[in-house]
C-alpha cells in the first residue's frame, strides 16, 4: 500500500510539474533572466507550492507519526555549514544552467525534452559523486 500511495504522490508532483511549466527548461531560464525575457510566472509556481507546504506541515505536525511510517523522518542537525552551502550552489549553479532540478528533471522526460538527455546523466553523477564526497574523509565529521 506504501509504494502505491508513494506512485500516487509521485505522479500528481510530476504531473503538476509539467503543468506549470517546471519541466520546460526555456520556461525556468526566462524566470531566471531578469534582465532578458523576463517571464514572472513561475513565481506565482513557487509561492502555490509555498502555501500549499506551509497549510500541509501544520496538518501533519498535529499528528504523532505519519500516516504510513512509526516517526517523522527529520534533519539531524540545522547548521549551515561548508558541505551545506557547496551543495546549494552547485544545485544553484546547474539550476540556472541547465533549467532543470531533480523532480522537473525526472518530469521531462515525458514531455521528450532534449536537454534532458545531457542533463539527466550528468546529474545522476553529480549524486553519485556527491555521495562519494560525504563518505570520504574530505566531508567527515571530525570525532565521528
Amino acid at each position: 500500500m506504501r509504494n502505491i500511495i508513494g506512485f500516487a504522490a509521485g505522479l500528481i508532483f510530476g504531473l503538476g510539474l509539467i503543468v506549470s511549466g517546471m519541466a520546460n527548461p526555456a520556461k525556468v531560464l526566462n524566470f531566471l533572466d531578469i534582465l532578458g525575457p523576463w517571464d514572472p510566472s513561475l513565481a506565482f509556481v513557487m509561492g502555490g507550492a509555498s502555501v500549499t507546504a506551509f497549510i500541509g506541515y501544520r496538518l501533519v505536525w498535529r499528528r504523532g507519526t505519519p500516516v504510513m511510517g512509526t516517526q517523522f523522518d527529520l534533519p539531524a542537525s540545522g547548521t549551515i555549514d561548508a558541505p551545506l552551502l557547496t551543495g546549494a550552489a552547485i544545485f544553484g549553479v546547474g539550476w540556472g544552467l541547465g533549467g532543470f532540478c531533480p523532480g522537473p528533471a525526472w518530469a521531462s522526460l515525458a514531455i521528450g525534452s532534449t536537454g534532458i538527455l545531457v542533463f539527466l546523466p550528468a546529474m545522476l553523477i553529480g549524486i553519485v559523486l556527491a555521495d562519494f564526497g560525504k563518505s570520504s574523509s574530505l566531508f567527515a565529521k571530525k570525532g565521528a
